[in-house]
């Protein structure tokens, strides 16, 4: 079933700068939009976890100390 939505000129621009090439739908634009930030949210999942653990094992520095350290 297809579905049409209204979109302003300025979206069909930005959808249409996304285009891989002249011939692909804009579906197929939003799918690989939505397939990015599925992608990320795992990314993003697993660097929360990593560090999550970094700060539970103290591998952890303040600003203040490597501003120190770094002599800024």
């Amino acid at each position: 079933m297809a579905t049409t939505i209204q979109i302003s000129k300025e979206l069909q621009e930005k959808l249409k700068e996304r285009k891989l090439f002249d011939s692909e739908s804009y579906e197929d634009v939003i799918w690989d939009m939505l397939e990015d930030v599925t992608e990320l949210s795992e990314e993003t999942k697993r660097m929360i976890r990593k560090a999550e653990a970094d700060i539970k094992a103290g591998r952890i520095h303040s600003l203040s100390k490597v501003k120190r350290e770094l002599d800024v």
